[in-house]
């Protein structure tokens, strides 16, 4: 079966509600298109819930920072569109700038604690941006469910915390991080780097892997993240945002392990134009 192609919200949900008149389950994809191997796991995670399944490809300007790649950001709509076609999606909903935020809009949404550290610090008003456009996505299409990557893992947080805030219906489910043989995190900026900083760029996962074990057999969290930094930047990064453990729901910075409380491995750094976010589970 062909995927249909949607550009308006109207439309979207004229769908939407021919597929509730027959009783199927819904579940939507969020992207900013430039797909990859990891948001077809995400699609693949969907139509093992779902009946229907929506893939949703929008390059959210509102996200992007003063001086970010919004403008140069890879977009490719008919490869991304027969990607999500092959993997057995039934809908792609490709809206204008002008479709999601028409003259006049002026509501923010804002998830203060979760969005205000880490990513947020360095990346101010990012996740009012992500919020605000994925509050709209989850309303707009009104699914069941919807899959988000655990590589975005504090996005992740703050999505669970406003659909929970907000009484959104919809089932929030994270997906595990796709990775290449080599460690590293699939992610549609890795195309940034160069043939020299692709093969440094796996140091990242291993870093992280190796700060988890540590903090598992007993070393302080603190001590471990700042040996991190410095191995990251004698590797070749440019600079280094954060390596931090915290908690994997609140996102406070942990220095002591506690098996009882689950924890990730938290980092950001800079590779030539590519700026890497990475993470872990402690107790993987």
């Amino acid at each position: 079966m062909s995927i249909s192609t949607v550009r308006t919200i109207q439309d979207l949900r004229a769908q939407v509600k021919a597929w509730r008149r027959d009783d199927l389950v819904v579940g939507v994809v969020p992207t900013m298109g430039a797909l990859h191997v990891g948001h077809l796991s995400l699609v693949k995670a969907a139509l093992d819930k779902c009946d229907r399944v929506i893939v949703t490809l929008f390059v959210n300007p509102t996200q992007f920072g003063e001086g970010e790649d919004f403008s140069v950001y890879p977009r490719s709509e008919e490869r991304d569109r027969h990607m999500v076609e092959e993997q057995g999606a039934h809908v792609l909903f490709a809206p204008s700038v002008e479709e999601m935020y028409p003259e006049g809009a002026i509501t923010e949404v804002q998830v203060p604690g979760p969005d205000r550290i880490l990513e947020g610090k360095f990346r101010p008003n990012h996740f009012t941006g992500v919020a605000t456009v994925v509050t709209k996505l989850l309303n707009q299409a009104q699914a069941d469910h919807a899959f988000f990557g655990e590589k975005d893992f504090q996005q992740l947080q703050v999505i669970k915390t406003l659909t929970r805030d907000l009484c959104i219906p919809t089932v929030i489910h994270g997906v595990e991080t796709v990775r290449e043989d080599d460690g590293l995190a699939l992610s549609s900026r890795n195309m940034y780097l160069s043939e020299d900083e692709r093969k440094i760029a796996p140091i990242l996962n291993a870093v992280l892997c190796d700060v988890a074990q540590k903090f598992r057999e007993g070393d302080h969290g603190s001590a471990l993240c700042d040996i991190a930094e410095q191995q990251l930047k004698d590797a070749g990064f440019a600079s280094v945002d954060y390596v931090v453990i915290a908690d994997a729901q609140s996102l406070e910075q942990q220095v002591t392990y506690n098996p009882d409380h689950p924890a990730r491995v938290l980092a950001a750094a800079k590779l030539g134009r590519a700026r890497l976010i990475d993470n872990i589970a402690v107790d993987d």
